[in-house]
């Protein structure tokens, strides 16, 4: 004999298909009701007419519905499924906010729009005052001039904060209004920029603390996103874990035979990207290695690296540049 259930009722079945006992759900149906007995059949447990069917036939075999057996829906019945299944959507999408993973990625994508556009809204605020202000270095005050220019009240105040000359075509009055609006939005995004990465950073730490102690709270975020949660990092091989990021150059590689990449993000650590170039690949693969260690920890709730085991992937990674302390040789052919 076999057990079978649905929200609606449970059955006992023979081998041959014949109904031993049945029992209804004969309570008072609503869509939240019926919500609740398909999560509870979701997570494999047994509705209240299955338990007692259970209890009746003890050693009974649970097992799914055959179709050919089982009553259709009636009318009343598909309009409750309906309205349960909005419900049910509408509960994924609020335990879904609760989900560190997915709130660090909305935040990760958030600043890296947000840093393409205040780059491109600061680069045009420096050029357009440097269309006004040939005389000054837009190179050594690049920093300044968006900052002073959203923080003067006219062009005059401009030219004393930057300590400019008067220019024999400075811009009308219209044209200053648009060019300290585009300087205040400037430093407005740079000021939702720094927020959104405390919050990234603050997520980070409590999340993957051990990542983002090896790598730093922001790059570590990143990499976590990239890999589409601290799980699924986890379980990457760490030459994955390396060239994460580098997708586009990895299957350029395999369509077209060029280089392999050596690293991906994790190239913006200052132990790879501040180290000489014919040692980059090598400490690359060290720090990858130890980071896929590290997001294992965090996932699996091992104890959480501190200063000690930061300071032994240090020390490695200065073996690694003395031991390569110049480029290699080129073979000759």
């Amino acid at each position: 004999m076999h057990l079978h259930w649905d929200w609606r009722l449970a059955r006992i079945i023979d081998a041959q298909g014949v109904i031993i006992d049945e029992s209804v759900w004969d309570g008072i149906r609503s869509s939240g009701l019926v919500a609740d007995r398909i999560e509870m059949i979701r997570r494999n447990r047994m509705t209240p007419e299955a338990r007692d069917l259970s209890e009746r036939f003890p050693g009974v075999e649970p097992s799914s519905i055959n179709p050919e057996s089982w009553p259709s829906f009636t009318t009343e019945e598909m309009t409750l499924l309906d309205q349960a299944s909005v419900i049910l959507a509408r509960r994924g999408l609020e335990e879904s906010a609760g989900d560190v993973d997915r709130r660090m990625e909305h935040l990760v994508h958030a600043v890296e729009e947000m840093r393409i556009g205040w780059s491109t809204m600061e680069s045009r605020v420096v050029e357009w005052v440097g269309l006004f202000l040939t005389g000054i270095d837009l190179d050594e005050q690049r920093r300044n001039i968006v900052t002073e220019a959203a923080a003067s009240s006219s062009f005059d105040d401009l030219l004393q904060r930057l300590e400019a000359e008067s220019p024999p075509h400075p811009p009308t009055v219209e044209e200053w209004v648009a060019l300290h609006g585009a300087a205040s939005s400037a430093v407005e995004m740079s000021d939702r920029i720094k927020d959104t990465e405390l919050a990234i950073r603050n997520h980070a730490e409590s999340h993957v603390p051990s990542l983002s102690a090896l790598l730093g709270p922001l790059l570590a975020a990143r990499m976590t996103v990239a890999a589409h949660g601290r799980s699924r990092l986890s379980r990457l091989p760490s030459s994955t874990v390396q060239v994460l990021g580098a997708e586009k150059a990895f299957f350029a590689h395999l369509r077209t035979g060029s280089p392999p990449p050596k690293h991906g993000m994790i190239f913006q650590h200052p132990w790879i990207s501040r180290s000489p170039r014919w040692v980059r690949g090598k400490i690359s693969r060290l720090v990858a290695g130890k980071a896929s260690i590290a997001v294992r920890v965090d996932e699996h709730g091992g104890k959480t690296w501190g200063d000690e085991e930061i300071a032994t992937v240090e020390q490695a990674v200065q073996a690694v540049r003395s031991r390569h302390p110049k480029p290699p040789s080129k073979r000759r052919r």
